[in-house]
């Protein structure tokens, strides 16, 4: 077994997490699942190192970026990695076996090696199977290249794949706490870029009841329900989003998809990781990739916020916040500056006139933009309304 001692002050690299906190983003490597899976590896760059001697400190930034491309080009849609100290990096690659995993990093790690030092013979020292994860250190076990290629060999012939898509009803209908049924249904409205006008995606929409009566249960009576009830809700409205997002790819893939995911379950780690395989699973049925909304942040304190930002982002290609402008919208907003969020999003009153639209939007956007440019409107009532929204400024707009 050998003990890797993790580098406190390194930084995020790539752009699969680009969290300024290393021991936060390192959260997203220690699900036990994936370690116990054998599907979290580490390369070292320890054989450069040791040839370049003092040449190391002047070429060093310039070997990360080839390195980070390298892993780039080779990861899945679902893989992720992260460097975390100056010569060594981390990789989950989800979607393959154990071996197959491991082969790739080994030649990953060739190809770099080829190209500064012209010799890969240490490869195979230098990559080890992560199976501990801590904030201070990584521990794991060396690959060797002969076992790989033989297990890699076997998971071909048995046909490797990933772990099936598990049903929406796995998630819906479910008995709450409280002891009623209840029951989530999903829907998607297209999303429209203002400026241009063009569809960038759809954004999930869901609504909640109970399954005896279909009464339905408000946002303010989610909120009110437990921590285990309100992740189910969210679970199952992911997985509803990509079950209506498969039904509406038959055209070929949508450029994106926006996801409601409460605060709550994401302040989790149970939850994260949950939320995290449907985001990755949903990332794989769209070109650009999945934007999470984050939503019942209000009273979530700056640096809470901050590190839930910092955790989801390497699934997400953009990071969206919910918000309420009430009464409480400057103290919300107060929170929400310096926290990672991209944009602000805001559900539209409904049957205003052309006037009354007008004189809302334009006070919405005087507020949101203390804290962000890019301003979504949810539920817009006509193109009309849409076309008043990007004259005032406004830069994207669900419609009903």
């Amino acid at each position: 077994m050998t003990e890797l001692e993790m580098d406190p002050g390194a930084q995020a690299a790539g752009g699969r997490i680009t969290s300024v906190d290393a021991a936060a983003a390192i959260d997203q490597f220690s699900d036990a699942g994936l370690l116990a899976a054998g599907k979290i590896n580490l390369i070292a760059l320890d054989a450069i190192v040791s040839r370049l001697g003092d040449r190391w400190a002047t070429r060093r930034d310039q070997i990360h970026d080839y390195v980070d491309r390298t892993i780039q080009r080779r990861l899945g849609p679902n893989g992720y990695h992260l460097r975390i100290s100056e010569t060594d990096f981390l990789i989950c690659q989800p979607e393959l076996g154990p071996f197959t995993g491991q082969a790739a990093c080994l030649q990953i790690l060739r190809d770099v090696l080829l190209h500064f030092i012209g010799d890969a013979a240490r490869a195979d020292e230098c990559v080890h199977q992560v199976t501990k994860i801590s904030a201070t250190e990584i521990q794991g076990s060396r690959v060797r290249a002969s076992e790989v290629e033989q297990g890699e060999r076997m998971e071909r012939e048995a046909g490797a794949a990933p772990k099936p898509r598990r049903p929406l009803d796995y998630w819906t209908p479910f008995v709450a706490t409280d002891g009623r049924e209840l029951a989530v249904t999903c829907a998607l409205e297209p999303v429209i870029e203002l400026k241009a006008f063009s569809r960038i995606g759809f954004r999930v929409t869901r609504r909640v009841l109970v399954a005896s009566s279909d009464e339905t249960v408000t946002a303010a009576m989610v909120r009110n329900l437990t921590r285990a009830d309100i992740l189910r809700i969210d679970l199952a409205t992911v997985a509803g989003g990509i079950e209506q997002l498969r039904a509406a790819t038959c055209g070929g893939p949508n450029p994106s998809l926006i996801v409601p995911v409460s605060f709550t379950s994401l302040s989790s780690q149970r939850g994260r990781t949950q939320i995290s395989q449907l985001l990755v699973e949903a990332k794989a049925l769209v070109r650009r990739g999945v934007i999470c909304e984050i939503t019942d942040i209000e009273g979530v304190p700056q640096g809470a916020l901050l590190q839930v930002v910092s955790l989801i982002r390497p699934y997400c290609l953009f990071i969206v916040a919910r918000i309420d402008l009430g009464s409480s919208a400057i103290s919300a907003l107060s929170q929400l500056k310096h926290s990672g969020v991209h944009a602000l999003s805001v559900e539209c009153p409904q049957e205003l006139t052309d006037g009354a639209w007008r004189h809302w939007v334009k006070g919405t956007l005087q507020t949101a933009r203390r804290v962000v440019r890019s301003i979504m409107l949810h539920r817009v009532g006509s193109p009309q309304h849409a076309e008043i929204a990007a004259e005032l400024g406004a830069t994207h707009a669900s419609f009903r």
